[in-house]
């Protein structure tokens, strides 16, 4: 009788182990994503368009500020940073097709305007770079506003800033 029940708690066992196998195999496949094509950027630095840095945002702690005359507008390109604070390289051809990109929103448009540009060929002081992440700032009026910048990937973001950028318009 012992050796019957001892049978059955190992068959038992084993049903069980195969059946919790089966489910987190089924969960995986469920949710299933391409992770290597997540951003996992912990900052950004914003650069005019002579490439020098204008704001940082690395792990919550910010750098320098955003000022722009009123009717007058600042093209800023958009640089993501890994763990170590090293730019992200970013893949033209995998961000198209994943409908990735920038995201802005918070701020006051009375105040200042910031908009996404297309990722079209800009002038990088005297060099041609290609398919940059870029922001347009307008000054509007006099005033301070801020904004928050988010990197998206499909229909979720894979970063979003910590703080609202600043913007100062004089």
């Amino acid at each position: 009788m012992f050796k019957d029940l001892k049978r059955i708690k190992k068959l038992s066992n084993t049903v069980f182990g195969i059946s919790l196998l089966l489910f987190v195999v089924a969960c995986e496949d469920e949710h299933d994503h391409d992770h290597d094509n997540h951003t996992d950027a912990e900052g950004f630095i914003l650069e005019n368009s002579s490439g020098a840095q204008v704001y940082k945002e690395f792990k919550g702690t910010t750098q320098g500020t955003i000022t722009v005359n009123a009717g007058s507008t600042l093209e800023l390109t958009v640089h993501f940073l890994d763990d170590d604070g090293k730019e992200i390289e970013h893949d033209e051809h995998e961000e198209e097709e994943e409908e990735g990109g920038l995201k802005v929103s918070g701020f006051n448009s009375s105040i200042a305007t910031v908009e996404v540009e297309g990722e079209d060929d800009h002038d990088h002081g005297g060099e041609e770079e290609h398919h940059e992440m870029a922001l347009e700032i307008k000054g509007v009026s006099a005033g301070s506003t801020s904004f928050k910048l988010e990197l998206m990937h499909g229909d979720h973001a894979d970063y979003t800033s910590t703080n609202n950028v600043p913007i100062t318009v004089k």
